[in-house]
């Protein structure tokens, strides 16, 4: 018997165990109305899970609905969808509440993230200083991304970026929260950075 027919006695090789994608967890966060809700269902591989609430007269009085006068729902807690970029990895996406009356679900909400992606609307800036500022006292890597609503953004991203006081680390890009491609375009963007800190 030679020494390869004992092996061959065995049978074919069983195949290699296929390994599940690494799990990461992402959040989604920004001001009222800019987009996340719609960008976690544009993205999400899964039926995503919101907790919508109808916009009462009360909650009318408090958020401001001059530029998005057909909203008729808000996230009173969080979105939540995924998607599995290649075999290797899959996006956990968690979407904050955006009024400020709800910021004390974000901590739980962004433990354990990799990274976010701040949505801006060019047309009230002053909605995501909150989301900017929460993610710069955390550490906590993230990109801002410049929702292009009816297709345009109101001003340039190096106008952008001086309003917001961000550092040059931080990307700033366009994109559309109802496009799949342009979110997912986004998402990487912010995985980027993320696995660049990481490799520091």
């Amino acid at each position: 018997m030679t020494p390869t027919e004992p092996l061959l006695a065995r049978g074919p090789a069983a195949p290699a165990a296929v390994r599940p994608p690494l799990p990461v967890k992402m959040v989604i966060a920004g001001g009222f109305g800019v987009g996340k809700t719609t960008a976690v269902g544009a993205i999400s591989e899964i039926e995503p899970l919101t907790t919508e609430a109808s916009i009462t007269e009360v909650a009318a009085g408090v958020d401001d609905l001059t530029h998005t006068p057909r909203k008729t729902t808000t996230t009173v807690a969080m979105d939540f969808g995924c998607i599995t970029i290649d075999p290797t990895l899959k996006l956990y996406l968690f979407g904050t509440p955006g009024q400020e009356r709800f910021g004390f679900m974000w901590d739980d909400i962004v433990e354990g993230a990799v990274g976010g992606l701040v949505i801006v609307d060019t047309r009230r800036l002053d909605d995501c200083y909150a989301a900017v500022d929460y993610f710069e006292h955390k550490g906590i890597p993230f990109a801002v991304a410049v929702n292009a609503f009816d297709g345009r953004v109101e001003h340039s991203l190096e106008d952008v970026r001086w309003a917001l006081d961000v550092s040059d680390g931080v990307p700033v890009v366009v994109f559309d929260a109802r496009e799949r491609g342009s979110v997912r375009d986004a998402l990487l963007v912010v995985l980027d950075i993320a696995l660049a800190r990481t490799e520091r």
